[in-house]
């Protein structure tokens, strides 16, 4: 394994999991083959992150542009998700993991909503590690309805009322870190429309793995990639040291 610093882990990691159906062509088998298969890199993705001492991990499960897709495929990822939480569950809470998720999960089929529910319910105590899913997620979404709740909730007198505090605590993300590094697989070099707020200072690391095949060493590739980079937050090189 590659060396890294244990005193600068990123407290909250974000991953983009695609190429699942490109995974899946490559070997002949259909799209949910690759789904599947994915299920086993969340596992093992998950346990390195919480023994290198990440607080957050958060995985872009299934976007709001998803919906879009063939409905046999959606059908699956919803049986996917319904029978990995399942199974998952008991694991999850014995080693200490909290489930949480953002997006609107009510849009979500009713069996996979209350799946989510009970398992956020059962794990909520926890404080190993914060496995964030991102399900019915979009960004554009969230930011849309931040504004709404703010003119709601918060009726600002005048524009100067509106800040970027404000603004974050209306966020799905309001009780999570912003991620100081998040991953993206498969070769796509874009964030499509996934925590656009929330990035704003966060590193990139781009790998051409796809999501099946990512493990422990992948991660510690990326975390030693954000380990060697200078994050200045607009400030000099001089004014950081």
């Amino acid at each position: 394994m590659l060396s890294l610093d244990l005193l600068n882990i990123p407290n909250h990691i974000a991953i983009i999991m695609d190429g699942n159906g490109r995974w899946a062509k490559a070997q002949g088998k259909d799209r949910l083959f690759g789904h599947a298969s994915g299920v086993e890199s969340v596992r093992d993705t998950l346990k390195a992150a919480k023994e290198l001492g990440v607080k957050f991990l958060t995985l872009y499960a299934f976007s709001t542009e998803n919906w879009s897709r063939p409905q046999m495929e959606i059908d699956g990822l919803m049986d996917l998700l319904i029978n990995a939480i399942t199974s998952e569950l008991d694991s999850l809470d014995n080693n200490g993991v909290r489930l949480m998720t953002i997006g609107e999960i009510d849009g979500l089929p009713e069996n996979c909503k209350q799946s989510m529910i009970q398992a956020i319910e059962k794990t909520k105590e926890n404080t190993g590690i914060t496995l964030v899913l991102a399900l019915n997620y979009s960004a554009r979404i969230e930011i849309t309805k931040a504004v709404q709740s703010i003119l709601l909730h918060e009726k600002p007198a005048n524009e100067e009322d509106i800040t970027p505090e404000l603004i974050s605590r209306h966020l799905f993300t309001k009780n999570i870190p912003d991620p100081e590094l998040l991953i993206r697989t498969s070769g796509e070099n874009r964030v499509s429309n996934f925590m656009l707020w929330q990035i704003a200072y966060t590193e990139l690391h781009f790998t051409s793995v796809c999501w099946p095949d990512f493990r422990k060493d992948h991660l510690v590739v990326a975390i030693q990639d954000y380990q060697n980079r200078e994050r200045r937050f607009g400030k000099t090189s001089e004014q950081i040291q």
